[in-house]
């Protein structure tokens, strides 16, 4: 970044008062997310990110809505409502309006533009200071403009005419050089010429691309400033194209992962949110997602198809074929494969979570395993236990929660439940099939055993004609036949 985009004398205004109808949603086309934030906090972002004195965000459709995501991400913005009046030049004036005392540059986004990066507004920013002129648009030269301004040029190269694709002739649309929305303005030349603009067009706007006509009208300089790579200054205006910009954020993404010393294997099946973090030598293994604020630490080992949102995997973990939302994952510890982890688990260092094993506001101590075919929910779990297969901490009463408490180095058997609000003492031992129902002391052994009944001839005479009591006489009869054998032998 160059010196001069850091002094305090730049203020960005950022664009969010259109509805998006061509996104066919109740949601604000700002607020449509890719890449883990919405449209709008990636341009926050990057405006934060050239340290301005100011940041204005211009808003009218689902004003409250709009203000909240604004101030949860950038409580210092100054947020500027837009009036009746239509028109993205209605909206700079009426942000510049906030900054009477201003005589530095303006820098105008589009909340609908997410992919810009600093590199690419640090040049425009110089090439405006450099030339010394009123204005200075970012343009880029796309293969297929349809919806895009046009950028008409002078015989000397320079910038004419901004035309909207409604307002354009058929030579004009014929232009390949596109508007993207971004300008750096003089703050003085912008609030003189703003007022000017009018609503002569196809939309009945005050059109914020005028103001250059007027500009040049005053014989002002307007300088342009080409972006190397046309994907990122795009704008997302329906789902087609909010999908073609989260796929652009997410390569670019995975490559600066890449770069950074993790291996991801197949960065097409992959998706990252520009909130996660990855440390060096995690292994990503196809069709992962690793999305908000996970963190995945050195030489962990994640998918393939898994699932991770707002999680914690500590060092040399592997987490396989897994889903988790807000969950603990410690250091050396193994997940999955077909596990389901909810908000609330930890798992300590070493510990296990296996195959169709579901965990809820649970906490799993150092080294201790529950291998398969269990639920554990509002359960805390000591160091050192291995749960038997289809554990179940029958946590839920039907009317309020309550927590079951497993001591250290508890070994459990197979198909157990454990009635909550219920306590295993340390070193204790259960039976197969117990039905836990009361606290079991410290190395004890706990059974719930009933006297094995068989009721003979049950199926034949309860199930006649039926396959069962067929192969039920059969066996009978080969029985009876087999014990005649014998006493004759004898």
């Amino acid at each position: 970044m160059s010196e001069n985009t850091t002094e305090p004398q730049l203020a960005v205004i950022i664009l969010a008062a259109g509805q998006g109808t061509r996104m066919k949603s109740t949601l604000p086309k700002v607020l449509h997310s890719i890449g883990g934030r919405p449209l709008l906090g990636h341009v926050l972002a990057t405006a934060r990110g050239l340290q301005p004195e100011s940041v204005l965000v211009v808003v009218r459709h689902e004003r409250d809505l709009v203000v909240a995501t604004v101030l949860d991400d950038a409580p210092d913005v100054v947020v500027v409502d837009q009036d009746e009046v239509p028109g993205t030049g209605r909206a700079v004036e009426m942000a510049i309006a906030q900054l009477p005392d201003f005589t530095g540059d303006v820098l105008v986004l589009s909340g609908d533009v997410p992919l810009l990066e600093d590199e690419t507004l640090t040049r425009l920013i110089h090439t405006h200071r450099e030339s010394g002129a009123a204005a200075t648009v970012l343009s880029a030269v796309v293969g297929d403009a349809t919806g895009y301004g046009r950028v008409i040029r002078d015989p000397a190269g320079g910038v004419e005419r901004i035309v909207e694709q409604k307002d354009a002739t058929g030579d004009e649309a014929s232009v390949t050089e596109i508007n993207a929305g971004v300008y750096v303005f003089q703050s003085a030349a912008l609030r003189a010429h703003i007022s000017l603009v009018g609503t002569a067009n196809a939309q009945g706007e005050r059109y914020l691309t005028d103001v250059v006509a007027l500009m040049r009208d005053s014989q002002l300089t307007v300088g342009i400033s080409r972006a190397p790579d046309a994907a990122a200054v795009l704008g997302v205006n329906d789902r087609v194209q909010l999908s073609e910009a989260a796929r652009t954020l997410n390569a670019r993404t995975v490559r600066r992962w890449q770069l950074e010393g993790a291996s991801i294997l197949d960065p097409a099946s992959t998706w990252i949110d520009v909130t996660a973090s990855l440390a060096v030598d995690v292994t990503v293994l196809p069709n992962t997602h690793i999305l908000r604020a996970t963190t995945i630490a050195e030489g962990a080992t994640v998918g393939p198809d898994t699932s991770l949102v707002d999680c914690e995997v500590g060092s040399n973990a592997t987490v396989r074929r897994a889903d988790a939302t807000l969950a603990v994952i410690g250091a050396g510890a193994t997940v999955g494969p077909f596990a389901y982890l909810r908000p609330g688990t930890y798992l300590g260092d070493g510990g296990k979570i296996g195959t169709f094993v579901e965990t809820k506001n649970a906490t799993i101590g150092e080294r201790s395993k529950v291998p398969h075919l269990s639920y554990i929910g509002d359960t805390t779990i000591g160091r050192g236990v291995n749960l038997g297969a289809g554990a179940i901490t029958a946590n839920y009463d039907d009317i309020a929660k309550h927590r079951t408490e497993i001591g250290d180095h508890v070994h459990t058997g197979s198909h157990n439940v454990f009635v909550a609000p219920v306590r295993i003492g340390e070193g204790a031992k259960t039976g197969a099939g117990a039905v836990i129902r009361k606290d079991v002391p410290a190395g004890a052994l706990a059974l719930s055993v009933a006297p094995q009944r068989n009721v003979e001839g049950w199926v034949e005479t309860n199930r006649p004609g039926t396959a069962a009591a067929d192969a039920a006489a059969r066996s009978r009869s080969a029985q009876k036949a087999d014990d005649g054998a014998q006493e004759q032998d004898g």
